[in-house]
């Protein structure tokens, strides 16, 4: 039977992508785990991998193509010794219909049920077949890529036959529209450059106008004095020159969140809808500026690693962001956020909390101030100014002025972050 091969989904956010490079041409036999496209999503390019076998009967979208729809047709599947005629040849323009014979010939990235908290990954051929013959996948083992069940597994399967649950459907939450017409008719007669938006710039926009219309934000202000920080990383760089290692008060901005999320651990949560899920790990993302948008690289483990370490891990990551070479789970996750805008000069600023993230922590420049010492003198000293953004579901107001303390206490004691 044929089968069309849709577009996946390779991110969560993914709603269309480009056809960058087909890696497969008609008439090539593919088995389950063989590459068959590069996809160019919103935030990479990724690897595109079959999860059926059979030969290529039709490539429907022509490599290079933009603005593919995930879940349109882009090419046909054939079984051995099967030809391709025009009855079974779909059109690739048309809005694709759900039917028996429609299947991707690679898992997207939305997973079969979730059972005992553990997620099933099956290809849609695989999940149709067993919904056919009322098998519950989760009793199966997959032998696909990365463990994923695919239609030799289901017909293998023998006394898994217990039915799983019907998933209820999620609400979505869907940003306020605008015709683009009425803004356009504003400006008739005045010059300017239309830009279309691409993947990643539609993205952003529909995901912070979420964040502002659903999350109840506050915020909460601290100035940090950063001369005995300063003072300390010049002593430390010294030292590591031999090893080619210079840290950045960003690291030490990195070291002092991580380390106050363990400090404070209520506050390393996230919202997960119905509850809030408190995370063990301090895992923090980092905004990195890129052409045209922006990538929260997250630093996994980051209380339990060096400050070299740290700086290491950072800069590789800024660099693969800024060439769109993320892999997902490199960028998404995290229970925390720190956006930067110090180096660029801004004095101050309120961050946009990035779900399901429970906090971010906005950095300005450090700037040389007047200020009373504990003595009761003038003084002058380097102070930066940090806003914590907050989601009010998540973390209430004492516990954000808890956490920001600790990471205050961290920066302006930075020694005692090495202990």
């Amino acid at each position: 039977m044929a089968l069309e091969i849709l577009m996946p989904a390779l991110s969560p956010t993914m709603e269309e992508g480009t056809l960058a490079k087909w890696l497969v041409k008609e008439g090539d036999t593919v088995a389950s785990g063989d590459l068959l496209a590069e996809i160019e999503t919103d935030k990479a390019t990724m690897e595109f991998e079959a999860v059926d076998e059979g030969v290529i009967g039709k490539l429907l979208v022509a490599a290079g193509t933009a603005a593919v729809k995930v879940n349109s047709p882009i090419a046909v599947l054939l079984e051995d010794g099967e030809e391709l005629g025009a009855e079974i040849v779909p059109q690739a323009t048309a809005t694709p219909e759900p039917t028996a014979a429609k299947v991707s010939s690679a898992a997207p990235i939305e997973a079969a049920p979730i059972k005992n908290g553990t997620r099933v990954f099956a290809s849609p051929l695989a999940r149709r077949i067993a919904q056919d013959k009322d098998i519950d996948l989760s009793l199966i083992t997959g032998s696909g890529p990365k463990g994923r069940i695919v239609k030799a597994d289901i017909e293998n399967a023998h006394g898994a036959v217990t039915a799983s649950e019907p998933k209820a459907s999620q609400p979505v939450a869907m940003p306020v529209q605008t015709d683009p017409n009425d803004i356009t008719k504003l400006y008739a007669g005045r010059s300017y450059t239309e830009v279309p938006l691409d993947g990643m710039r539609k993205i952003i926009a529909a995901r912070l106008t979420e964040a502002k219309q659903t999350i109840p934000h506050f915020y909460l202000r601290r100035d940090i004095h950063l001369d005995a920080l300063l003072k300390f990383r010049s002593q430390i760089n010294k030292q590591l020159e031999k090893r080619d290692v210079k840290l950045s008060v960003n690291d030490f901005i990195i070291k002092a969140c991580a380390l106050a999320l363990q400090q404070v651990p209520q506050a390393n949560a996230v919202w997960a809808g119905d509850r809030v899920l408190q995370m063990e790990a301090s895992d923090v993302a980092v905004a990195v500026a890129i052409e045209r948008g922006l990538f929260t690289p997250v630093l996994q483990d980051a209380e339990t690693k060096s400050l070299s370490s740290l700086s290491s891990e950072m800069k590789d990551l800024a660099t693969r962001a800024r060439s769109r070479k993320l892999a997902p789970h490199e960028y998404l996750g995290g229970s925390f956020a720190i956006s930067n805008l110090g180096m660029m000069g801004i004095d101050n600023f309120d961050a946009v909390i990035n779900p399901p993230h429970g906090a971010i922590l906005a950095v300005g420049a450090g700037v040389k101030k007047p200020i009373v010492t504990e003595y009761g003198n003038l003084g002058i000293a380097t102070v930066m100014s940090v806003t914590l953004s907050v989601d009010h579901r998540v973390i209430d107001g004492a516990l954000g002025a808890e956490l920001l303390s600790a990471i205050k206490d961290n920066l302006e004691n930075p020694m005692a972050m090495l202990a």
